[in-house]
């Protein structure tokens, strides 16, 4: 009797022991794909696409506002050209607005997001239903004196934005599948939402050229990001394949002209009075490029992604709408 006992259990356990093996194998093919449902390929990188299955098509899909010297009445005018930010958020979303907020810098300096850019595009998603907008970055300086100093801190909770710092426990390893970035650390506050507006600062970088909307999503990732400046042109091209937003505002209000991208003289920036919102990240940058004297051929991240198809670095090509 003891004998028969001691092997049902035995077999029992070993019934166990192999739906839970056959369970992490599927698990573990399920990530290996890149989604958590086991969705795309081996070969397809993994995405965040925030961006609209669909829209009016005889609307612009390129705005640049410059005829104002407010900050948020260039905004309302870019977002407003594109047709409102109703038809980018929905009621009861949850909207993150990734402003650039990277340096323990001032306003005066360019090197972050101009604080009330980022304000109205927080007011204006609450505008459109959205039940929150978390206002975040993963700041190369000390986090608590770039939202600080930047002024982003406060102007975004003064219009009701939730601000959430970097922490430790706020990334996880995700595989990414780029060229370069293959499994790396993800700021999840970001990769969570249901809309996401990439809301970067147009300005000189040291060894990209120029940094806006496609460099803007290095804010997305923890570790040792100074790695990537070996290849940063494919690390910024695979950036931009894994994060695809659903609405992009550059700020050209005050740009920094050189010594970027924390600057700290403020002879290197000028006053543009410019705001650019487009679905395009790539003619985002194509366009805003020329702002600081470059053109879309010298920067080769633009290239990359115009290849991948994420978009067109002809910005010509589009509907444009100047306003």
């Amino acid at each position: 009797m003891a004998d028969t006992s001691r092997r049902d259990v035995l077999q029992r356990i070993g019934a166990a022991a192999a739906v839970l093996g056959g369970a992490a194998v599927l698990g573990r093919a399920r990530w290996d794909q890149g989604h958590p449902f086991g969705e795309g390929t081996r070969d397809r990188p993994q995405t965040r696409d925030f961006r609209l299955k669909s829209g009016p098509g005889e609307l612009p899909q390129l705005a640049v506002a410059t005829k104002d010297t407010d900050p948020a009445s260039l905004v309302r005018k870019a977002v407003e050209a594109l047709g409102g930010m109703k038809r980018f958020v929905s009621r009861g979303d949850v909207v993150v607005v990734k402003p650039n907020i990277g340096w323990d810098r001032t306003p005066i300096h360019a090197a972050n997001t101009n604080p009330k850019v980022v304000a109205e595009v927080v007011r204006l998603a609450f505008d459109a239903g959205a039940k929150r907008v978390v206002v975040t970055d993963a700041s190369c300086n000390e986090p608590n004196r770039c939202f600080q100093r930047s002024g982003i801190w406060k102007a975004a909770y003064d219009v009701g934005g939730e601000i959430v710092l970097p922490a430790e426990h706020r990334f996880r390893t995700m595989r990414l599948r780029g060229e370069v970035l293959d499994e790396w650390l993800v700021y999840t506050p970001i990769v969570n939402a249901d809309k996401v507006i990439n809301v970067p600062v147009a300005k000189h970088h040291n060894l990209a050229k120029y940094t806006a909307a496609m460099k803007n999503w290095y804010g997305t990732l923890g570790g040792r990001r100074n790695r990537l400046h070996q290849n940063i042109d494919v690390s910024i091209a695979d950036l931009a394949t894994f994060m695809q937003p659903t609405l992009t505002i550059v700020d050209a209000v005050r740009v920094l002209l050189r010594n970027g991208p924390q600057g700290g003289n403020i002879a290197d920036a000028k006053d543009l009075h410019t705001v650019i919102a487009t679905t395009d990240q790539v003619a985002a940058d194509a366009y805003g490029c020329r702002l600081i004297g470059r053109t879309p051929e010298e920067i080769p991240y633009i290239k990359l992604a115009h290849d991948r198809g994420l978009g067109t670095m002809f910005w010509q090509n589009l509907r444009l709408a100047e306003v």
